[in-house]
């Protein structure tokens, strides 16, 4: 019985947390332009390691537990839109192409049947 308990407790969390995600995705219009998707990153880098730290401060306070102290995360210089921009190219350049090179590997297979069969 208790097992089950404990795994209907993680599928509500689980549920809860992506209903959150996907309710924030909603509310900043992260699928807008991204100009904005950017505004929104740029804002979360500054907002979501003080509301960590706080939120662990206030688990070691009510439970009694000592958590250690994390490292800061590391900088990155990475551009996401240019990386989003170029990975959406590829891909949509690889969908352009695939009913061509579709024919073309049927074409390919079917000679190689015919001879094959020959």
């Amino acid at each position: 019985m208790g097992s089950r308990v404990w795994s209907l407790m993680r599928f509500l969390i689980k549920g809860t947390v992506a209903g959150g995600v996907v309710y924030l995705v909603y509310d900043q219009q992260l699928l807008g332009s991204s100009d904005k998707s950017h505004a929104v990153l740029q804002k979360a880098e500054e907002v979501v390691p003080p509301a960590m730290y706080q939120f662990s401060q206030y688990v070691c306070e009510q439970t009694g537990l000592k958590i250690p102290q994390l490292p800061a995360p590391p900088k990155f210089n990475f551009h996401i839109r240019e990386s989003w921009n170029s990975g959406i190219i590829t891909v949509m350049s690889a969908l352009s192409v695939a009913p061509s090179k579709a024919r073309e590997y049927t074409k390919e297979g079917w000679e190689y049947l015919k001879e094959r069969i020959k």
